[in-house]
């Protein structure tokens, strides 16, 4: 376990940096409203996480990619629609930089993606 951890906050801090980029270096200074910028960089750090998740932190799992991919997915919408709660009440509920919320909403969020990845989405189908 100390393998997937330590793989699982490198392919996670890699995908958070791309996420947070996409946002507030590209999207929002280009006007994209911030909610809807969260979106667009959701969909683009899924690609880098799913890829690095499958290969790096939860490869002895060997579950088929196709399988991983969907189950991953599922795991990384539920928590983004999380994410994405979390990131409109601290919007308008905190007088916070839009970044500062946001680096908050991914770090907390990170958590149930871990637990849920490694005991499900990576998880291959004869093995559950």
């Amino acid at each position: 376990m100390t393998r997937e951890l330590f793989w699982f906050g490198v392919v996670g801090i890699t995908a958070m940096l791309v996420h947070l980029v996409c946002v507030s270096l590209i999207l929002v200074p280009l006007g994209m409203p911030p909610l809807l910028a969260n979106v667009v960089a959701f969909l683009v750090a899924f690609q880098i996480s799913h890829a690095g998740h499958s290969r790096l932190t939860f490869a002895a799992a060997e579950a088929p990619v196709a399988q991983s991919r969907w189950r991953f997915f599922s795991v990384a919408l539920t928590s983004f629609l999380v994410n994405e709660m979390m990131y409109a009440a601290l919007l308008h509920y905190t007088s916070l930089d839009y970044r500062l919320a946001l680096l908050i909403v991914l770090i907390v969020v990170a958590a149930l993606t871990f637990v849920s990845a490694r005991n499900w989405a990576f998880v291959a189908k004869d093995k559950l």
